[in-house]
């Protein structure tokens, strides 16, 4: 399958979201992997999201590191459903004052309507195309660009069936839970022996950006921040990728980035105390 076809194939919208003209600010943050045993990152989080001047903001993924099923916020008794029905709440007084988009994790990919509705935000499709101060943004989660990745690639192809899907949330609560941590555990393995996420190919960031008329892919996932220079399009424009900063506010230095869109400016990497500051 295409990797621009996928999410035609579930059924995602297609058309751009175009920016009101009102708004004059955007933020875009990924790969927060929110959990219980991080409380500093989650208390980074809680006070961003209240304090940001942003008119919205956009989600690339990874908002939480393990989510196996909207049905957690109906176990509120229990760490895991308490914890999810909080990040809830707290998304649910944010989107009261300006919108929330999301896209995907490889982490998150489960997160389903459900949740989506009551907490007030958007899912979009990944990719998606931002329509904002005369320029067209792609957004992404950036795991389908890692092609170098074949096993998780395969992996990933698997997951994003609705078949898997469907059978997987059938499963009860208790099982999910332990197909994640095992799937969890086998990461961190991964990470101790020094393995690290392939980056987005070259090839195929310039093909989506050409199939989608944009210039500047905004994505996540790698966990590398970095404003890449991929060249210029047939026409001769500037082709650009933007890679999001995962948060841990536990590292040193803490890494809390947001990355901010202003009408009339180019786009600037804010750390927490910028960003909630207009």
């Amino acid at each position: 399958m295409d990797m621009l076809s996928e999410k035609t194939a579930m059924g995602e919208n297609n058309a751009p979201i175009r920016a009101p003209t009102d708004w004059r600010t955007v933020d875009f943050i990924s790969d927060l992997h929110l959990q219980i045993s991080q409380t500093a990152t989650l208390a980074a989080w809680q006070h961003y999201i209240a304090h940001t001047p942003a008119d919205a903001l956009f989600i690339l993924g990874d908002l939480f590191e393990v989510w196996v099923g909207d049905d957690i916020t109906h176990t509120p008794t229990t760490a895991d459903g308490a914890f999810a029905l909080h990040c809830q709440h707290l998304l649910q007084a944010t989107t009261q004052r300006l919108p929330v988009y999301f896209i995907h994790g490889n982490r998150d990919f489960l997160l389903g309507e459900a949740f989506a509705q009551n907490c007030g935000m958007t899912l979009l499709g990944d990719p998606s195309v931002l329509e904002f101060d005369g320029q067209r943004w792609l957004l992404s989660h950036g795991d389908a660009l890692c092609l170098a990745d074949v096993d998780y690639q395969k992996f990933r192809q698997l997951v994003r069936s609705k078949t898997w899907q469907t059978e997987f949330l059938a499963k009860p609560l208790s099982e999910r839970q332990a197909i994640a941590q095992s799937l969890r555990e086998q990461s961190q393995l991964l990470k101790a022996t020094g393995a690290s996420y392939a980056d987005a190919d070259t090839s195929m960031t310039r093909q989506w950006l050409q199939t989608t008329q944009t210039t500047t892919l905004i994505h996540g996932h790698t966990h590398h921040p970095a404003d890449h220079s991929l060249g210029h399009s047939p026409t001769g424009t500037a082709l650009h990728r933007l890679v999001l900063s995962d948060w841990d506010a536990h590292a040193i230095p803490p890494r809390l980035e947001v990355l901010r869109l202003s009408r009339g400016d180019k786009p600037k990497r804010l750390n927490i105390d910028q960003a909630t500051h207009p």
